[in-house]
């Protein structure tokens, strides 16, 4: 048996095939650090979806992002990449909604080019049978080659694939966004803003407090969201039988959360139901990245991670059995303003960077400007009445290294950097992270603009040569010059394209190209039939 969580197939449907390719879903909350849920000890709000979920998986404690914010997150995702290998760890780089990205400091959306071999990890479940849709946020920080996804929109579905066909779906849901702090900040509230725990590092005030109550408000919407997609799988027969993921994409929606490298920024909530529930109701502690998720789900399909692939397998035939040590995260842009950190955790320590001390950890990002939260500590830090525990944030200079022990300081508000008796630890965590810097090729090194400039020459991002065919037989053969790109085509009249994998016969009329992320696509290869 190549997968150690259970075959037993529950829907008639799905054949033999199907059943040793198991389906997968991502449910992927935005915004969202775990101590906000009942899983990991918060009462504030019932959440029976998420709750009942988590009740038939695991639940684990020490998941993180690369980067506490959600593209560059997205990039490593689905690359299984770290962002700064990948040139993608300023926050954005490839803007969908904008050409003009940053115009305030010359930065326009641009695409980085990643490095040999680095592709979407949905090509090869793609490549295997798997029946791949994203409903429906991409934002990876480059623009995503339509090899990616059979479906991506607001209408993908499980439901939309051939039959007896293995699946991965992903559903994002954004109601519970850092933006939504104030969009739905008149909405109706589910739990009374005196109920609330106030964490120390926020000023405890009527304000602080609503803000806290409208996320606990839209964590009920989401549950409520995220449920109706369960209940689907339960309808399809389909739920028993399913690997499901439920995750935060990074840290809360609020100050000293999203864009921090504080456990706030970085730590995720994640559980995973088995097939068949298999441990389900415990929890687990081993350190994961966001590198890690790529490798892992196309080891549960049987498919051996490629070797680019920078996080670790930790479930299925090709699990590796090394236990991770240390998670790393990064700090760069955040929209219009830089800030250059880079961290990394054990389970007990946290040991931070600050490359840019003249500048407060509170940085004038205007998107978050806009919550009443951050505008009420804004003026509270002015005027001199935030205590010193809140004030932290807003520091100047920052100290040049921080040093955390998380287990006895889990909120991170003793920097220990400066303690004779954590000396040892402080000088190993950095060793650490000078050898990862080196090792992972850290792009952060370089300023943006040269980097652009050395993706997109002139502004513009390199083209792909046209495909060459080969015709032998009854068979054409499709060839690209640059070896890493993948081969895509479809038929006249479909909507999606597939993978090239074997030669086409010559008596079918189709189109096909080549992408490659950072590229522009080769021109549209016509063959037609008369």
């Amino acid at each position: 048996m190549f997968f150690a969580f259970g075959t037993g197939c529950k829907n008639n449907e799905i054949q033999s095939e199907a059943q040793i390719k198991p389906n997968i879903i991502w449910l992927v909350a935005e915004d969202q650090s775990p101590d906000f849920f009942p899983m990991y000890g918060d009462s504030t709000i019932a959440l029976p979806n998420i709750e009942s979920l988590s009740s038939d998986g695991v639940v684990f404690t020490n998941a993180y992002t690369p980067v506490p914010v959600c593209a560059p997150t997205r990039s490593a995702i689905i690359t299984g990449m770290y962002p700064t290998t990948l040139g993608t760890h300023n926050m954005r780089t490839y803007n969908a909604y904008s050409m003009e990205n940053q115009p305030s400091i010359g930065i326009p959306s641009y695409s980085p080019i990643v490095p040999d071999g680095v592709k979407m990890f949905t090509e090869y479940l793609r490549k295997e049978g798997y029946y791949c849709t994203n409903n429906a946020k991409e934002d990876y920080n480059f623009k995503a080659p339509e090899s990616g996804w059979d479906e991506s929109s607001s209408t993908a579905h499980w439901r939309n694939r051939p039959k007896a066909a293995p699946f991965f779906s992903v559903f994002n849901f954004n109601v519970c966004h850092e933006s939504g702090i104030w969009k739905q900040g008149e909405e109706e509230l589910f739990v009374s803003p005196d109920s609330i725990t106030v964490p120390p590092y926020f000023p405890d005030n009527d304000v602080i407090r609503h803000d806290l109550a409208v996320n606990y408000s839209n964590l009920k919407r989401l549950d409520e969201q995220l449920g109706a997609i369960i209940n689907q799988l339960k309808e399809d027969g389909l739920y028993e039988n399913s690997i499901i993921f439920f995750y935060g994409d990074h840290g809360g929606p609020f100050p000293r959360h999203k864009r921090a490298l504080y456990d706030t920024g970085i730590k995720l909530p994640l559980v995973i139901k088995f097939q068949d529930n298999l441990k389900k109701g415990s929890y687990d502690d081993q350190l994961l990245s966001f590198i890690d998720f790529a490798p892992t789900l196309l080891s549960w399909a049987g498919i051996n991670p490629p070797k680019v692939m920078q996080g670790k397998a930790r479930f299925g035939v090709y699990k590796d059995s090394t236990a991770s040590k240390y998670v790393f995260a990064t700090s760069d842009r955040f929209d219009e303003m830089y800030d250059k950190l880079r961290a990394v955790r054990t389970k007990r320590f946290k040991y931070i960077r600050n490359y840019n001390t003249d500048i407060s950890n509170a940085m004038a990002v205007k998107y978050r400007e806009q919550m009443p939260m951050m505008q009420n500590m804004m003026s509270l830090q002015a005027s001199g009445k935030l205590d010193s525990l809140a004030s932290l944030w807003f520091r100047r200079p920052k100290p040049e290294e921080e040093l955390y022990d998380t287990q006895n300081d889990p909120y991170e508000l003793v920097n220990l950097s400066d303690q004779t008796q954590w000396q040892d630890t402080l000088v190993h965590l950095r060793t650490v992270l000078n050898t990862w810097i080196k090792e992972t090729n850290d792009l952060g090194r370089y300023p943006e603009k040269d980097l652009m400039e050395m993706w997109c020459p002139n502004g513009e991002p390199p083209k792909l040569e046209p495909l060459q065919m080969v015709e032998k037989g009854e068979k054409i053969n499709l060839i690209s010059k640059k070896s890493d790109a993948t081969i895509i085509w479809k038929q006249p009249g479909d909507v999606s394209w597939h993978i090239f994998s074997q030669p086409l016969d010559k008596k079918v009329s189709f189109i096909a190209k080549a992408v490659r992320i950072g590229y522009t696509d080769s021109d549209d290869l016509f063959y037609t039939i008369d």
